[in-house]
């Protein structure tokens, strides 16, 4: 078993990285679907080819910025500006960290989070009076509440008291984009009373359907105006859904090859022990083999024989590595709240390199076995 410990180390760490790779991935995607659909974010440029900016080059979104969206852009149907922090939140004497969220009322359409699991969204006497209101997402709520009521209740966000007005219900998220782990406030509010920010982080906005690149193509001539240098490099870079999930299935791409290619290395490691261990098998072996062409068993026989028994230990090694593989990728992914995903292709490929992994290794010490001659080979001591 320890001959075979390099392959199945290596077969199973490239069945749990692909799979929890690929679980990370579809979760990720689904949290950008239930953010909404339609949606474009546009947020600084803070990098522009492969230079960071100066702190007095830093490109800022502002409400005039909005506002000219607004005028320019009929085909917008929902917008806002929006500021965010992580924060430090407390109800009780249970506290939790998230994502503080400040913007308008209308981002509840922008981010498809209308639907609630208690009360009901800040209102614009909210926004526009600056009160200290606070909606909850449902893992927030969750951890603070833990079931209970929590209308009217008074929450400490950043050591200022903020009144919850409602509850979204749960969209099932995890992660960086987690809609469930955010706390919403009104955009003034959060500029004014909770981060200072005068400018925004980003701008959330919704095309009317069917209109998403027109619409993007229009916010970009507009921003183009009002948001570039001296050199016609633009402040400001737009996201639409697409382009989320074709970056976040480039970057698990990317990753997955990676750590197959990590987790390879032990393939390889167990190939070069298994080699070893025919080496020697061959050595201890020697009269049998003199014996077996003694009596006219020929040279590809002999060949074929060890051959065969390499690949056997490999493809044994791959067995044994896909279920402790498989095994992990659940565990794991229940660790990570993910789905736990069994990619039946990297299954295949990773039997097949093992097999091959076993053909290979195993080919010099087969040669080295049939190239014996039976009288040297009845002579080994």
């Amino acid at each position: 078993m320890l001959t075979m410990l390099g392959v199945v180390i290596g077969v199973g760490s490239v069945i749990a990285m692909i799979g929890i790779g690929a679980g990370t991935a579809q979760k990720s995607l689904e949290n950008i679907e239930v953010m909404g659909t339609n949606m474009l974010t546009i947020m600084p440029n803070w990098r522009r080819g492969n230079v960071s900016l100066g702190a007095g080059d830093n490109p800022n979104l502002t409400e005039d910025d909005v506002a000219a969206l607004k005028r320019e852009v009929e085909t917008i149907e929902f917008i806002t500006g929006s500021v965010r922090s992580s924060a430090s939140v407390k109800y009780g004497n249970r506290t939790t960290n998230t994502q503080v969220y400040g913007a308008e009322p209308q981002v509840a359409l922008i981010r498809n989070a209308t639907k609630m699991h208690q009360g009901t969204w800040y209102t614009a006497e909210d926004e526009a009076m600056a009160n200290r209101k606070a909606v909850l997402g449902y893992t927030v709520y969750d951890e603070l509440f833990q079931g209970e009521n929590a209308i009217g209740a008074t929450i400490r966000v950043k050591g200022r008291n903020y009144e919850v007005v409602g509850v979204v219900a749960y969209k099932g998220g995890s992660g960086f984009m987690n809609p469930d782990d955010q706390i919403y406030v009104p955009l003034k509010t959060a500029q004014t009373r909770l981060l200072g920010k005068t400018k925004y982080d980003m701008i959330n906005l919704t095309a009317k359907s069917g209109l998403l690149f027109y619409t993007q193509a229009k916010v970009e001539e507009v921003l183009q105006r009002k948001q570039s240098n001296a050199m016609g490099e633009s402040l400001f870079r737009i996201m639409n859904q697409g382009e989320w999930i074709e970056q976040i299935e480039t970057q698990t791409r990317l990753l997955s090859f990676l750590l197959a290619g990590i987790a390879s290395v032990s393939l390889l490691v167990g190939g070069i022990g298994i080699m070893n261990i025919m080496l020697v098998s061959v050595t201890e072996r020697t009269r049998e083999i003199g014996l077996r062409k003694a009596i006219g068993a020929k040279r590809t026989s002999v060949l074929a024989q060890f051959l065969l028994e390499s690949i056997v230990m490999c493809l044994v090694g791959g067995v044994v590595g896909i279920i402790l593989g498989s095994t992990g990728v659940v565990f794991v992914a229940q660790a990570l709240k993910v789905p736990p995903i069994i990619n039946t292709q990297a299954i295949v490929m990773a039997f097949g390199f093992s097999a091959l992994v076993g053909l290979f290794f195993g080919l010099y010490p087969a040669m080295r076995a049939s190239r014996l001659t039976p009288i040297e080979a009845l002579r080994y001591e």
